[in-house]
């Protein structure tokens, strides 16, 4: 028996759990959240990562998040500036893309504690613009921020390729919590992004395209991973927003 083996699927097992136990998805139907300061960056409770979707069944966290040269990122943009179609496609296929994340507690579940919930450019978007509006401001303040309203409907529902994330912010300015210890412990007790999405390498992401170049993978794919590729280039930006949802939601 390789001992090393179970070793390493143990910890991508319990790496998972984490990540799952950390991220809050919308259920179908209406939801109500509140996005709080986020301790690792109180000036900004946005955080933008990037990553490679379904690279041999796997995605990876791109360096590029936190300014770092990212092998898979470089190889991406040279494929698009050759000037061949099947290059340029592949190029979009492997670049990064961009999913915003948000410290939340949602409500009804305040003693779960904060959850990041991972969004599209269409709902960043919008709460960025609400934000930017000086009747709304500041909707993450402790004391008089504002609930947001999430409402997710299923491809089913919406009659569409993918389903949708709306959201609505609460017009009443309302407390995180009225209870001073719950919210010393919903401030205080948070993960920093990085606990839940791991960094590889310059050489490991090197390893993981080289591979996925020669068609071959050296781990079977988890269950909760199996995701489906999506085109960029045949949607529109809403549809692309909705589409990575769905990889994201499902």
């Amino acid at each position: 028996m390789d001992l090393n083996a179970i070793k390493n699927r143990l910890n991508q097992l319990q790496t998972t759990n984490n990540r799952t136990s950390n991220l809050w998805k919308p259920s179908p139907g209406n939801q109500i959240v509140r996005i709080v300061p986020y301790k690792f960056n109180k000036d900004n409770p946005f955080i933008e990562l990037y990553f490679h979707y379904d690279l041999g069944g796997k995605n990876y966290l791109s360096p590029i998040s936190f300014g770092r040269p990212d092998p898979i990122e470089e190889f991406a943009q040279k494929l698009k500036g050759t000037g061949s179609k099947d290059d340029y496609r592949l190029g979009k296929k492997v670049e990064a893309k961009m999913r915003t994340y948000a410290p939340v507690v949602v409500r009804g579940e305040e003693s779960q504690g904060v959850k990041f919930w991972g969004f599209g450019k269409t709902v960043y978007q919008e709460l960025l613009s609400i934000i930017a509006d000086p009747d709304y401001g500041d909707i993450t303040d402790q004391v008089s921020g504002r609930d947001v309203a999430v409402e997710f409907k299923t491809a089913e529902e919406t009659g569409a390729s993918f389903p949708s994330t709306s959201i609505r912010v609460k017009p009443n300015q309302t407390p995180i919590t009225e209870d001073a210890s719950l919210l010393e412990t919903l401030t205080e007790n948070q993960k920093n992004i990085t606990e839940i999405y791991q960094e590889l390498s310059y050489e490991e992401l090197t390893t993981a395209l080289n591979e996925y170049l020669n068609g071959g993978s050296t781990e079977e794919e988890e269950e909760e991973e199996k995701e489906k590729v999506v085109d960029t280039a045949s949607y529109n930006s809403k549809e692309t927003s909705d589409a990575f949802d769905d990889l994201f939601n499902n």
